[in-house]
């Protein structure tokens, strides 16, 4: 390629805003020739930079738009301490087949046995499949819909959370929500049934989200929706962090 040729094609590039082939085009423009490749194995090669670059970049911006507290991705959980854990079902899930048949996934469990570990590490794996995800605690989501509705901002937020591929609600049941709350966090989760995907992570077994929602039909008919096949994961092993805690101490 002479110069000048080289010269229009940078020119089309950049009206194109294409950084990354540009920045690769010498390169490639030099292996292209050393290799004795046709121009459609090199263009082919150059556009296939620009590809995984910018899957890497939406990537990266999904989980920042996700929020999580902590990045805890699947490889670094320790599946050893938690021994009735179906190891095969995460991996399953992690593939986001569940995302595509619209199912739920909720983790039941007392504290510091890795539900919020898991749940993060399905997100991460939903980001990286370019799902847009959200992570929040219950209460976060509660008070961001109350703050919505007494500022009539309400049909905005409740957009904003059914537009989200994959929804996580963090530490459900740790404080008991007013009934407006409880109200609005139903309209969320009733709007998203059969849709859109959701993971929550909860220490209360079903026997007591009355306790939280405070309405014994609100919380039956809530029941109804979000446990519809959706993947119940009782975490019954004990805490690891409490375990940790203890071996320190020793």
């Amino acid at each position: 390629m002479n110069a000048g040729m080289k010269a229009m094609l940078t020119e089309n590039l950049k009206a194109l805003r294409l950084s990354t082939m540009i920045g690769n085009l010498d390169n490639t423009l030099r292996q292209s020739r050393e290799n004795k490749l046709d121009y459609d194995e090199f263009l082919l090669n150059l556009t296939e930079i620009e590809v995984q670059v910018r899957k890497e970049n939406g990537r990266k911006k999904r989980i920042r738009e996700a929020a999580f507290p902590l990045l805890k991705p699947l490889e670094i959980f320790d599946f050893e301490s938690a021994p009735d854990l179906d190891v095969r079902l995460i991996k399953e899930l992690s593939t986001g087949e569940y995302i595509k048949n619209k199912q739920n996934i909720l983790f039941l469990g007392k504290s510091g046995t890795g539900k919020t570990h898991l749940a993060t590490a399905l997100g991460m794996e939903a980001c990286t499949q370019g799902v847009r995800t959200r992570f929040i605690t219950g209460c976060g989501l509660v008070n961001e819909l109350v703050e919505a509705r007494d500022e009539k901002m309400l049909r905005r937020i409740l957009k904003r959370y059914f537009n989200y591929g994959l929804l996580i609600i963090d530490e459900l049941g740790y404080v008991p929500f007013s009934k407006a709350g409880a109200e609005l966090l139903f309209q969320v989760l009733a709007e998203r049934h059969e849709r859109k995907s959701v993971i929550i992570t909860t220490n209360k077994g079903f026997g007591d989200w009355t306790e939280i929602f405070g309405d014994a039909s609100l919380t039956a008919a809530l029941l109804d929706r979000i446990t519809h096949r959706a993947h119940v994961i009782n975490s019954t092993w004990e805490s690891y962090r409490l375990k940790g805690a203890l071996k320190k101490r020793k």
